[in-house]
């Protein structure tokens, strides 16, 4: 994609974001191509937010998902600032469902990065215990993504991509004090509960068969797409359950067991507009 091409492409998004509308796909004089393609127009989006990145998310991170939305492995995106909730807060107990179409929660293992993981010389990747040193803390989280396309089944990995792999509204909570280091998380069980009903069950092996994997893997692929994972990024892993449907009013707890649980709210009326996000 030329300059012009990735530009248009984002301010598509952006707009469309913006207004809580969607497209059934991008314009096909600028659709992303391929993955590169797909990760410039979601810089530019970022750049036309006037938000930092403040961390990634993982979309796809299952077999499973992949297949459900036809693309060729998982998929990065940026969190941008005035999209990340601290539990507990006005907005995390008041999500804004008004115009998501996507309508669900994921529960999330999150890493925090300590020290940076840029690109390596000759292209080198990380390998699991070098990212995994360069984490500071554990966090728990609860993920209500959206799509900025009506057909987002088949618009394909690139144009997911530049979609920010579908990143709308992120709570997270505090660093967790339990000895997360000596715990297999691939193991690990999460449990999901909306107002009060237990709706789905699964642990980390959901997550590219395990959160530390789905990790490595992020670091490696903004290392080939970009300049790498930096101080103070939040990583989100991608959801350690079936997808949990929602709707305006609902109640959620995530339970991670020993790891503690993560609780959020959806707004009982939505608003018109998303402008408490952007």
């Amino acid at each position: 994609m030329n300059e012009s091409a990735i530009a248009e492409a984002a301010r598509t998004i952006w707009h469309h974001w913006r207004e809580g509308t969607q497209t059934r796909a991008m314009p096909e004089h600028c659709q992303p191509a391929n993955r590169a393609d797909g990760y410039a127009v979601q810089a530019e989006v970022a750049r036309l937010s006037g938000q930092a990145t403040v961390g990634w998310k993982i979309a796809a991170s299952s077999v499973a998902g992949q297949k459900h939305i036809n693309v060729d492995g998982p998929l990065a995106g940026r969190l941008l600032a005035n999209t990340v909730f601290a539990e507990g807060s006005g907005v995390a107990n008041a999500i804004n469902l008004g115009h998501n179409i996507l309508r669900v929660a994921e529960p999330e293992i999150v890493f925090r990065i300590a020290l940076p993981l840029p690109p390596l010389a000759n292209g080198a990747n990380y390998s699991l215990a070098e990212v995994m040193a360069a984490v500071g803390t554990l966090h728990l989280a609860i993920e209500t993504p959206d799509t900025r396309y009506s057909d987002f089944l088949t618009v394909g990995a690139p144009s997911m991509i530049a979609d920010m792999a579908c990143a709308a509204m992120w709570v997270v909570g505090p660093a967790v004090t339990a000895a997360w280091r000596d715990i297999d998380l691939s193991q690990h069980d999460v449990t999901a509960y909306k107002n009060g009903d237990l709706v789905a069950k699964g642990s980390g092996a959901n997550v590219l068969g395990d959160p530390r994997i789905a990790l490595t893997w992020i670091a490696n692929e903004l290392c080939t797409y970009g300049a790498g994972l930096q101080a103070g990024d939040y990583v989100t892993t991608g959801t350690c359950v079936v997808p949990v449907p929602i709707t305006h009013g609902d109640t959620l707890l995530m339970d991670f067991g020993v790891l503690g649980s993560i609780a959020a709210a959806c707004a009982a009326v939505p608003p018109h507009r998303r402008d408490h996000l952007i």
